[in-house]
């Protein structure tokens, strides 16, 4: 665990309610999608894919991570509760699939009918962004078994990826009903540089 993450302070809070021996259950998302979504990390995709703009993805794009629809999350909300197998128990909750950075642009495409997309790899080494996001996830391998959850409580994914993101398009995304809007200062920032080192 990173010392200075914003995710330390959730660690704490399961190590503080262990330790007092409070009856409880940690739920540990990986990258949660889908309509409502506090934090949509597919709508920078679909702004990008809508606007027909290249998908700008630090270095390879072959960073391996895991998705799960946010309805699936509630899901297994709802199965903790009651649940005495849940008592005391950590559960990872996403879907059962991993997929790359690349990846999920051409699933972000796919589910919104767009053309595959122009991706563009960049060394986000090369910038500096000030306090500004380039990318909505960790620019590493990042994922999770859910093998326990499923046992435990019988937590099912409701959603593959592709449906998932087809879900997400229609019922939010092409509603209107993102969180932010289109925001490209960071990628003219790295199409840039890219153009200016070719």
């Amino acid at each position: 665990m990173d010392p200075k993450s914003w995710h330390k302070g959730k660690l704490e809070t399961q190590s503080l309610l262990e330790m007092s021996g409070v009856n409880c259950t940690s739920i540990r998302p990986v990258y949660i999608y889908g309509p409502l979504n506090y934090n949509p990390v597919e709508e920078w995709f679909f702004h990008r894919l809508k606007a027909g703009r290249p998908i700008p993805i630090p270095n390879a794009g072959n960073q391996i991570t895991q998705l799960g629809h946010v309805k699936d999350l509630a899901t297994a909300f709802i199965k903790v509760l009651g649940n005495p197998k849940a008592s005391k128990q950590v559960y990872n909750i996403s879907g059962t699939k991993y997929v790359t950075f690349d990846g999920i642009a051409w699933a972000c495409a796919k589910a919104g009918g767009f053309p595959e997309p122009e991706i563009i790899h960049y060394n986000p080494k090369d910038f500096d962004f000030g306090k500004k996001k380039a990318f909505p996830f960790r620019d590493q391998h990042f994922f999770a078994s859910v093998e326990k959850a499923s046992k435990d409580l019988g937590v099912t994914p409701e959603y593959d990826l592709l449906d998932g993101l087809t879900d997400s398009y229609n019922l939010d995304f092409d509603r209107g009903t993102f969180r932010k809007e289109a925001d490209f200062t960071i990628d003219d920032m790295i199409l840039g540089k890219k153009l200016v080192s070719v």
